[in-house]
């Protein structure tokens, strides 16, 4: 459930919830939602074309870390992209994660 909490006087509060957010046939984020390579317009489908990317871009397999995530880094960076091993589990938080590190070549898009 989503909506915005208000906070009376007296300390009791209750949850007002946006409907449009819960289900509406308007709401943008009820929408799936697809990774694009931006340099080529395509959208990534598989970890296999993501890796290709990544490797491309200088992002490098991480094995060290949790085997149920398949694991990409940046030698000139600190930076760590985690993604969960089955591809059918990759949701817009992973997503996101990958545009804010390679802003300039990824988005993410309503399909």
């Amino acid at each position: 459930m989503s909506g915005v909490w208000y906070f009376k006087n007296d300390g009791v509060f209750h949850l007002v919830g946006n409907p449009q957010a819960e289900g509406g046939s308007s709401s943008s984020s009820s929408k799936k939602k697809v990774l694009v390579y931006l340099p080529t317009g395509q959208v990534v489908s598989s970890y296999s074309l993501l890796e290709q990317i990544l490797t491309g871009l200088g992002w490098e397999r991480y094995y060290g870390g949790d085997p149920d995530f398949f694991q990409f880094h940046k030698r000139s960076s600190v930076d760590l992209i985690s993604l969960p091993r089955e591809f059918s589990k990759f949701g817009t938080v992973h997503m996101f994660d990958i545009v804010v590190k390679n802003s300039e070549t990824f988005r993410v898009r309503d399909m």
